[in-house]
């Protein structure tokens, strides 16, 4: 069973070719940021996309006949349940007139469908970033008007919540887990049977402070600051989403120059490492009760890291230690997002799971 995998980002496009679980083939291609600002909107980037897309095809000798159906990265549509769904012309029209948003991802399944014509298969796309299965009694605040929104890593949870399925024999729809994606943007769900009941979401302002975002923030102070002009409310957007936390302290994003400096004993790097490590832990925490508010868990087996800081070891040990007391710690750092891309379309085609169909918003 072979599949074609899709995943278009603001400057790269992903591209594998997958059969069963094993990739056979991977290839990235970089895109000059000045190029891709000469694109008056994301739909204009479709022919230069599918031009890199053919390129990869002849120069890997992939053998198009025997590819079984396509899988595109999700885009930006109206809130949705998790899951497989078949692209179809609804799904395509709102992405293309960029109804719901514009976002490179929105070319994913466009991109799909038109090689899954070609090549008389079908096109998927797998847990879109909208993917929404929260519990209305965690959307409420105390301000009418004012409701927490599902905006997750959702393909890359749910890819690395399987995998701890697997690992630990069970079925993702009996498994109760935390994942946090830990990157750029930090974003934590409570993955309860099957279904992400809450979440912590990487766009709002909320959750741990990230090497760039500033996550969850008092909000008295920074109204003064705002009263007092030394911030407008445009400039403090920014820095909540690009220029807070690590690199709000330390002058740097870069994780790996941190790690090292921590390493070597600076004092100032080694408090904010700790600060991260610490906010992960009590953000994770604080979904403990999302399970028993459920009705379907009260014990959580595993607390999942993923995403690119994932990858350092000395942030896992530390969030493992200073969650031990609540679930053993299980870290997934390969790159989720294509297998699970891969994996959602695979079970579809084998018959597993059924596609779901995409319709209007009502």
């Amino acid at each position: 069973m072979r599949v074609f995998v899709i995943n278009p980002g603001s400057t790269s496009t992903k591209l594998a070719l997958y059969e069963g679980e094993h990739q056979l083939i991977s290839r990235e291609y970089r895109h000059d940021k000045t190029r891709m600002a000469q694109f008056s909107s994301v739909i204009d980037q479709l022919d230069f996309r599918m031009t890199a897309i053919r390129e990869t095809l002849k120069e890997a000798g992939i053998d198009t006949a025997s590819i079984n159906g396509v899988a595109g990265r999700g885009g930006l549509l109206h809130p949705l349940e998790g899951g497989v769904y078949e692209v179809n012309e609804t799904m395509l029209s709102d992405l293309s007139e960029a109804r719901y948003g514009e976002h490179p991802c929105n070319l994913g399944a466009i991109l799909a469908n038109e090689l899954a014509l070609e090549w008389g298969v079908s096109a998927f796309i797998v847990d879109p970033v909208v993917t929404d299965e929260m519990m209305d009694i965690a959307r409420l605040t105390g301000l009418p008007g004012v409701r927490r929104r599902s905006l997750f890593h959702a393909l890359n949870q749910r890819g690395a919540a399987r995998t701890v399925a697997a690992r630990l024999g069970k079925p993702y729809d009996k498994l109760n887990c935390i994942v946090c994606h830990m990157g750029g943007g930090t974003s934590i769900g409570a993955h309860c049977q099957g279904k992400v009941v809450d979440v912590i979401n990487a766009l709002d302002g909320e959750g741990p402070f990230t090497p760039e975002r500033t996550g969850g923030m008092p909000l008295l102070p920074m109204l003064d600051m705002i009263d007092r002009g030394d911030l407008s409310t445009e400039r403090l957007r920014e820095i909540i989403q690009r220029e807070g936390g690590v690199y709000a302290h330390l002058g740097t994003n870069d994780m790996m120059d941190i790690e090292n400096r921590v390493k070597a004993g600076e004092p100032e790097a080694s408090e904010i490492f700790e600060a991260m490590a610490y906010g992960i832990a009590r953000y994770a925490s604080s979904l403990v009760p999302a399970f028993a508010a459920s009705g379907k868990a009260r014990r959580v087996d595993a607390i999942v890291l993923t995403g690119g800081l994932a990858r350092c070891n000395p942030l896992v040990d530390r969030v493992a230690d200073l969650t031990q007391t609540i679930a053993p710690v299980e870290a997934v750092t390969g790159d989720e997002e294509m297998a699970a891309l891969a994996a959602g379309a695979r079970r579809v085609l084998l018959k597993e799971e059924e596609a779901k169909t995409y319709t209007s918003a009502p």
